[in-house]
Formats: C-alpha cells, structure tokens, sequence
C-alpha cells in the first residue's frame, strides 16, 4: 500500500513567531504531491523537509487571508526559476486570480510553464478534484470571508487477488484486473468460480481532512464521519473563548467537540494563536473530550 503521509510546513495563526510558521501543508500520496495553503516562508520549508517542489502539481487555497497565501507569488516564481514546464493547478475563491494578476505580469511574465486558477465557491460541498486514485471535496466552513476546508478521499480500490488459487484455476494474465475489480471466473469448462474464492478484500480507503480556518461548524461532520484524520484549527484555549467567537476561530476544546460528534479516529490541532509559549493547554483541553488528539508542529509527517 502507498503511504499517505501529511507534512506539516506550518500551523500557526496570522502572525508568524520564531516557533511557528503561516499556514502550509504538503499531503504524499504514493509519487502524488498536493499542497494546502500557502503562507509566507512557505518555500524555506519545502527546502528544509526536503520535499521537491517538481511533484506539487495542484495546490488549494483555503480563503484568502495572508497568512494562507502570501507565499503563493514567490512560489511560483521559484516554479519558472526551476526551470519546470509541467502545468501548475491552483483552487481557490475567483478573488485570487484577480489579487495576482498584478503581480504575475510583474514578476513572472517570463515563466515557461502553464500556470491554470480553478475558481471554488466556498459556501458549497463539492468534488474539485478527482484523478484515478483520489478526490477532493470541499467542506463550507465559518469564517470572517469565504473560507472552505478540504476533504482527501481515496477511492475503493480493487481487491487482492489470492495468489496461489489463481494459480490453480490458471487464470490468465489478461483477466486478473477484472477479476480484482469483482468479477467471477468461469474456466474453459464452463464452472464458475465465485470471486470471493479468488481474492481477498481491499485494503480499506484512507481520508484526511483540512478545516481552517473556522468557528465549530457541526453541519460538515456528516462529511468527517469515520474520516483517519481531521486537522481543525485551535487557535485559542477556553481561556480566549469570546475571543474564538469574535474572530471566528475555534477553541482546542470545540475542534475536540466536533471530532467527537463527527467520529472521526485522529484529530490534529493547529493554526496555534501566537500568545502561546507551547500547546500543551490546548492539547489538554482537546483531550478531555477527544483523546486521540495529536499537535501539529512544523517538520512533523503524519501518517495515515
């Protein structure tokens, strides 16, 4: 099975400190790269955790506040700079497209490579992504502008052909697939050997999930439901809570609410406000209601 692996390249909030970076996480699936959000120091990241920036094909933009794109422009100069000529896809609110165009005729009139905005409506659920193995959806989230997280699903995959059995039946090469995608197999004399005979079960499709930035938003957890991992932004402690309200953030202790309701099996705190010194009150207070609670930090890969 590939690995499925989510890098964290930054998880605070709005003013970058000398513990944590603006917003960016690069999801691996098998040679698949997919960025979420883009904040300032973005690229250092990259370089530090040794992820080649060649494989980053599509990235999503949650909404448009700074600290999730302000480092989209130097991107994608360094993009040209590289020397890449494989198309860049980035999914965003039809704003961007608009924001940047300034600043791509000025500095990267001369990249050589096609650079394409996919616009997304972030008050609706919705497939924006889809290839052979995976899709992405959009999940409407709650925030001062547009603003949508981000549901990675893979797709059913086919079933594990039983080896020696096959064998047996001399199944030929050019049938296998379909047998793998639950089809019997009738031999030259005519008896039907059920599938469930020929192979074993899949192995179960993985999930992740993005929800930053937001206030607790009980409606998606209907989408979340048996997701592996949910990142949710904990921007504040219960201490700050009428502060979360204000800026329409959310508590540990809310984004360990909504996994609970949601089912999900891991939760992942971050976006972390800059007045905290370390997580360990956030982590405890998520903790007392959702006890597989992780933190994200930067340089950590979560595997799922």
């Amino acid at each position: 099975m590939e690995q499925l692996e989510i890098h964290i390249l930054g998880c605070g909030s709005a003013l970058p400190t000398t513990r944590h970076n603006a917003s960016s996480q690069v999801i691996k699936i098998g040679n698949k790269q997919f960025m979420i959000d883009c904040g300032e120091g973005t690229q250092l990241q990259l370089r530090r955790q040794h992820i080649h920036f060649s494989f980053i094909n599509h990235i999503f933009i949650s909404h448009l506040h700074g600290d999730h794109c302000f480092g989209l422009i130097g991107l994608i100069s360094t993009f040209g700079l590289l020397g890449r000529t494989a198309p860049l896809h980035i999914y965003a609110d039809p704003m961007l497209e608009k924001v940047m165009k300034p600043q791509l005729d000025f500095y990267c009139k001369d990249i050589k490579y096609p650079l394409f905005f996919h616009s997304i409506d972030a008050s609706k659920h919705c497939v924006i992504f889809e290839d052979n193995t995976i899709t992405v959806e959009t999940l409407p989230l709650n925030h001062r502008m547009p603003c949508c997280g981000f549901l990675f699903r893979e797709k059913p995959k086919r079933r594990h052909l039983i080896g020696d059995v096959a064998n047996f039946y001399n199944i030929p090469a050019y049938m296998r697939q379909s047998i793998k995608d639950g089809a019997d197999f009738v031999t030259p004399e005519g008896a039907v050997i059920p599938n469930a005979k020929l192979t074993k079960d899949a192995d179960p499709s993985r999930s992740y999930a993005y929800c930053s930035d937001t206030r607790p938003c009980p409606e998606i957890c209907g989408y979340l439901k048996d997701v592996d991992l949910l990142y949710h932004e904990a921007t504040f402690a219960e201490s700050e809570k009428e502060r979360a309200k204000i800026t329409h953030h959310s508590t540990a202790r809310e984004a360990a609410e909504i996994a609970k309701k949601a089912g999900v099996r891991r939760l992942l705190l971050g976006h972390y406000s800059s007045r905290y010194e370390n997580e360990t009150a956030l982590l405890s207070e998520a903790q007392e209601i959702f006890a597989d609670t992780l933190c994200a930090n930067e340089g950590v890969t979560f595997t799922i």
